[in-house]
Formats: C-alpha cells, sequence, structure tokens
C-alpha cells in the first residue's frame, strides 16, 4: 500500500511555504501526486523538487 503525506507535511519537510508546494501539484512538479477533494496527497519519500528560477550553472567567473 501506497504511503502519502499532506501538502502542509511536504511543506515542513521541505522547509518551504504550502503554498508553495501547492503551486508545485498543481503545475505536476511532483511525481504520483494525487488531488483528492481539494486535499494534495503526496508519495512519502518524494524528494523536494528543484527549484526552476535557480539556474544551476558552472560558469567560472573572470579575473
Amino acid at each position: 500500500m501506497f504511503e502519502y503525506m499532506t501538502a502542509q507535511e511536504a511543506a515542513e519537510k521541505w522547509d518551504v511555504s504550502l503554498r508553495w508546494v501547492q503551486r508545485l501539484c498543481k503545475e505536476n512538479r511532483i511525481e504520483g501526486v494525487l488531488n483528492i477533494n481539494r486535499v494534495w496527497l503526496i508519495p512519502k519519500g518524494t524528494d523536494k523538487p528543484a527549484d526552476a528560477r535557480k539556474k544551476n550553472s558552472n560558469i567560472t567567473e573572470k579575473k
């Protein structure tokens, strides 16, 4: 049987706001998420998705 956590539990685990987790769920950026009666259920053990606002580039600074 699958185990799920609520969006509130995920927000506390990932140290982000509840609204941010809800947005991630709505944008389908979390795999396996379910929406049942306006409650987002996220599979336990799911890692926090990468923040799309930040770039992970390896640009070296010129000296």
